[in-house]
């Protein structure tokens, strides 16, 4: 269930002998498992795939910029490491509990509070990846400059370059360019996790919530709001919470898609043709 190589790894990582080791399920990309010490429990995240460890050390840098915040919390990372033909991430187990009317409140200000922490430009120092896909960074002094050349862009040649598109892809996406300007609202760039959907947090105790893998840039906040949207599982206390504390303005709901016309290309590209006829309607509608 786990190499002596990878065990001894962590041990070395933790200070302490791993006394049982258990699978964790409901992982797309990665291999989970829970570790017990004599310090407590931990969790495993590792993948199998050529540079792995790479994308866990973009994942841990992602953690890091969001504890830094102050605005909510994440697992504490515990490092990363390479062994026996496996990346791996090291990080804090959060044990997860029920989601109550409080702990969608306190969801919704905290990720508020998140997006107030802002930059003076549009991107991150580092490149990093949603799912396992490569995530661009550079960036940009505006918001339509950064989501068409770092997020819909790179998605749209992919999805090309492998016949996930329709023949008059890219004219209906250059049609779509030249509308973003006046489709978004100017804001200034928020820190955003940057992969907000239902499998991507847990509530810990005292209603508490905790983000995990993110996918973090500074971007449009309505990013996160869009892709919360997209697949469900957030709680009408959520949004209500969150627009009490830092209001979108008007109009979010005719232009939430969007924001979501990027998950959806990253879905084309990470499980194929299913996600096409959705991004299709988006840019009918828009374009």
């Amino acid at each position: 269930m786990l190499s002596e190589a990878i065990k001894a790894s962590c041990e070395e990582k933790l200070g302490t002998e791993i006394l049982r080791v258990s699978f964790v399920g409901g992982g797309d990309i990665n291999d989970a498992r829970l570790l017990e010490s004599r310090r407590g429990l931990f969790f495993l995240k590792m993948n199998a795939r050529p540079g792995s460890v790479t994308m866990f050390e973009k994942e841990e840098l992602g953690l890091r910029l969001l504890k830094a915040s102050g605005a909510i919390r994440v697992p504490q990372s515990l490092g990363t490491g390479q062994a026996d033909g496996y990346g791996f991430l090291l990080l804090e187990y959060v044990e997860e509990t029920g989601r109550s009317r409080k702990f969608w409140e306190n969801f919704g200000q905290a990720l508020a509070n998140l997006h107030r922490c802002t930059d003076a430009h549009f991107g991150l120092s580092h490149s990093n990846y949603i799912g396992s896909l490569p995530q661009a960074n550079h960036r940009h002094a505006n918001w339509a400059d950064f989501f068409i050349l770092e997020r819909l862009e790179p998605q749209v040649n992919r999805a090309i370059a492998h016949n996930g598109l329709w023949a008059g892809a890219p004219s209906d996406f250059d049609r779509l360019y030249n509308r973003i300007p006046e489709l978004c609202p100017e804001e200034p760039p928020a820190l955003t996790h940057g992969d907000l959907w239902s499998g991507n947090f847990i509530s810990a105790a005292n209603g508490e919530p905790v983000l995990i893998d993110p996918a973090v840039s500074y971007a449009h906040r309505e990013m996160d709001l869009g892709m919360s949207r997209l697949f469900g599982g957030f709680s009408p206390y959520f949004y209500q919470a969150y627009q009490s504390a830092y209001p979108c303005l008007p109009g979010l709901d005719e232009r939430i898609d969007i924001y979501q016309l990027y998950y959806l290309l990253v879905h084309v590209n990470l499980f194929g043709s299913g996600y096409v006829e959705p991004v299709r309607r988006i840019l009918q509608r828009y374009s």
